[in-house]
């Protein structure tokens, strides 16, 4: 019989985009296509005096030049239903004020790419420049405001006040105050925005092809600002190269392509380039933290206190809010550390940058950033060894289902596991022999650890805990079998290189009893698929996958009454497995699968009534969340010539729970860590004291080649869920969660003999000469 969850099956989609078979949106070609080319603001801070657009409607090519007033002033608001969240719009195309540099005014429709940039050149704005505010400090001091009436500060959050802490920190044997930071980076998709939408007069419907991770949050998005009814707008996400949060909100572009799609009745196409993805589109990350912990004589956390500083740009993300960082720190900076008194406050200030998002993450980089380094810092100060610290500190076995002060309920995990195998292994494997070695020839080394959760699969019952007006959480699968045995599974998760199609078919297969290739997976189109909460947050295999699984379950169960009525037999003595359904212990009494269905379709007359009418189901999944967790260790060089630090060993030791696919998984992780040490030494977005971006490039964003990326070692626990329909926990983020942590501890172990300790990210060559 065989299994085909945890088995490494190939991806299945690999072929056809390995081969050039792939759709994307810039891939599709429709007769009379237009082109949109965005007027963007210049300036970080202004007022938009007058818009003249004559002279670009008269560029050869250019057929129309919309602006904010044409549409009908469209915006875009998301809402937390919080006292403490200032809630604010987003001009579709702004009217009145700039808060951006790139922030889009105006659209050019032209016959091709290039008449739609040279009338973008034509379009004349007459704007009054005004007062910027560049970071943090400046929102908090500043007398402008970002949005008039409304202060610099969105969102203020006091989540957790015990009001023992201050007694706490007067008589602990040990209490340290440290400030932590994170640069503002860009998710970097390897395909950037883009958007083709066209207007289907048969259906009355505007139909939306986007590279989008949230098909349905796009589409309830678009309907929204135009005030239009949802059945109007279809959003498809054929295949999507890549989001990590940038395509998990809905952009100004989509509605603004869905309004002139409707507007010219023909195909408007945008396609975003690359300095538009770094300077107009959203970032993530940057953030800062003052953190005040207590401990006792041996190590252990009696207290912990943080105020928690967000940039979070000119506007708040539709349908997340501005609110989505601040909230996820203040609410899981303990992790995986048992913190007996808590207190949280977490801020979003308002500053002239593009807006944040969900990127890969979301805040949980910082936070076990923040954990782990007050960890090493109470090791160095009471002379413990600094794993040793973690294990008297992390939730042990035992203690399981935990519930912190916090509020958090933490399923069964493997935390001490993962960091004595981490030890173990790299003991044996002679790291600390090499950075014996690389110290005598002349570098600085050092060896970097992090240990943490990954807090995955929100469903509605954490969710809801936010109070966003938008609340996403379920996902519903609906599978069917069709008369030749085959399989179709839709679902609202909205894959974009996850490999979706694979293990999503070994789920279904496993509990139908065939071959993963005879299932297919349909997603990424809203008119298909049951309304859906889309792909971020760890949540696709546990919420999607399990509705999936649930839906199976009852296909399956069709299938054996059918079998049941054939074979004489009674149906749980039916098994299925390998293409055929078989009699428990009489191996040589079965009907294929396949004849089943035959039946079912073609011969419904011929079976009693509970079995007839087709092979399909509806089932959906709302958990509450699970637990994923591991631990990294990193080996790192630092050359005291030039400041170049080089990862040189990366090390994984992760639990995901019950693994579908461990090529996925592997697959996943080595991503993650790879972000994850190029935000800690490389990636950064940058601005002038004007807001003007100074990385547009990719010769100023430095992304990390293969070069910069060292082999990744990894070795996987499996504690399985109980709050996961098939086991599994979500694993998408927990590379990118993990790494910084244990690089920058890397770094201050090879440099802590100079006295020099670094508490931000990234860490580049001129710090470290400075």
């Amino acid at each position: 019989m065989t299994a085909w969850v945890g088995a490494r099956v190939p991806r299945k989609e690999d072929r056809r985009l390995l081969l050039g078979r792939g759709r994307f949106v810039a891939d599709m070609v429709r007769t009379d296509t237009l082109h949109a080319s965005f007027v963007r603001s210049p300036y970080a801070s202004a007022t938009i005096k007058s818009i003249d657009t004559s002279a670009a409607k008269k560029v050869d090519g250019v057929l129309e030049v919309l602006t904010g007033k044409d549409l009908g002033d469209p915006y875009l608001q998301s809402v937390l239903e919080r006292d403490e969240f200032t809630p604010t719009k987003m001009p579709i195309l702004a009217t009145d004020r700039l808060r951006f540099v790139s922030e889009p005014v105006a659209v050019v429709i032209a016959e091709d790419a290039y008449a739609a940039e040279d009338g973008v050149e034509a379009v004349e704005v007459e704007w009054k420049t005004g007062p910027v505010v560049m970071d943090i400090e400046a929102a908090l001091t500043a007398d402008s405001e970002v949005h008039s009436g409304t202060g610099n500060c969105l969102v203020d959050l006091v989540m957790f006040d015990d009001p023992e802490l201050d007694g706490i920190f007067g008589s602990a044997p040990l209490t340290l105050t440290a400030s932590f930071a994170s640069a503002r980076v860009s998710a970097l998709p390897m395909e950037g925005r883009v958007t083709l939408a066209e207007w289907d007069d048969r259906d009355s419907q505007v139909v939306v092809h986007t590279s989008t991770q949230v098909p349905h949050q796009a589409r309830s998005g678009i309907a929204q600002a135009l005030g239009i009814p949802e059945r109007s707008v279809r959003v498809i996400a054929p295949d999507v190269g890549g989001g990590f949060g940038q395509k998990c909100v809905v952009s100004r572009e989509e509605v603004v392509l869905a309004a002139a799609a409707m507007r010219l009745n023909r195909p408007v196409v945008w396609i975003e380039d690359r300095q538009e993805n770094l300077t107009a589109s959203v970032h993530g990350h940057e953030q800062e933290y003052d953190v005040t912990a207590a401990f006792d004589s041996d190590g252990r956390i009696l207290g912990l206190a943080a105020d928690i500083r967000c940039d979070i740009g000119a506007y708040s993300v539709f349908p997340f809010t501005c609110a989505v960082e601040p909230l996820m720190a203040a609410t899981e900076l303990p992790g995986i550390y048992k913190v007996p008194a808590y207190r949280a406050r977490g801020r979003g200030f308002a500053t002239n940058k593009a807006p944040t998002a969900p990127y890969r993450g979301v805040s949980r980089p910082q936070i076990v950033l923040v954990m782990e380094r007050l960890m090493e810092k109470a090791a160095a100060k009471l002379g413990i060894d600094p794993v040793e610290i973690r294990r008297r500190n992390m939730i042990l076995p035992g203690e399981f289902p935990y519930t912190g002060t916090n509020n958090i309920t933490y399923d069964e995990g493997s935390y001490l596991e993962s960091l004595d195998q981490t030890e173990k292994r790299i003991t044996e494997a002679g790291w600390y022999a090499e950075r014996d070695r690389l110290r005598e020839q002349g570098l600085y080394a050092g060896i970097g650890f992090s240990c943490f959760s990954e807090r995955t699969a929100y469903g509605t019952p954490t969710m809801s805990q936010r109070r966003m007006r938008m609340t996403p959480g379920y996902d519903t699968a609906h599978v069917r079998m069709d008369p030749s045995g085959e399989v179709i599974v839709t679902t609202g998760t909205s894959g974009h290189g996850q490999g979706h199609e694979t293990t999503f078919a070994q789920i279904v297969a496993d509990q139908l009893g065939i071959h993963p290739d005879q299932v297919r997976l349909r997603q990424g189109d809203t008119d298909l698929t049951s309304y859906g909460w889309g792909t971020f947050g760890s949540r696709s295999i546990v919420i999607g996958g399990g509705a999936a699984r649930k839906a199976a379950d009852t296909v399956a169960a069709q299938l054996k009454k059918v079998a049941a009525h054939l074979l004489e037999v009674g149906a749980d003595d039916v098994e299925l497995a390998d293409g055929k359904a078989g009699v428990r212990g009489v191996p040589d009494v079965s009907v294929p699968i396949s004849e089943l269905a035959r039946v079912v379709h073609f011969q419904t007359h011929k079976l009693p009534a509970e079995c007839r009418y087709g092979l399909e189901a509806r089932e959906t999944a709302d958990p509450p969340g699970t637990f994923s967790n591991a631990c990294h260790a990193v080996l790192v060089s630092v050359d005291p010539g030039t400041g170049e630090i080089r990862a040189l060993k990366f090390m994984v030791v992760e639990d995901c729970g019950v693994i579908i696919n461990p090529l996925v998984v592997d697959g996943q992780v080595r991503g993650g860590v790879a972000q994850g040490i190029a935000a800690a030494l490389y990636e950064r977005i940058t601005f002038d004291q004007e807001g003007q971006p100074t990385s547009t490039t990719l010769m100023d964003y430095l992304v990390p080649t293969a070069n910069e990326i060292c082999p990744i070692e990894i070795h996987h626990l499996e504690t399985p869920s109980q709050f996961s329909e098939n086991g599994s926990k979500g694993m998408g983020e927990g590379g990118t969660i993990g790494a910084p942590a244990a690089v920058l501890n890397a770094i201050n172990d090879a440099l802590g003999h100079l006295g020099v300790q670094f508490d931000h990210i990234p860490v580049l060559p001129e710090d470290v000469l400075a």
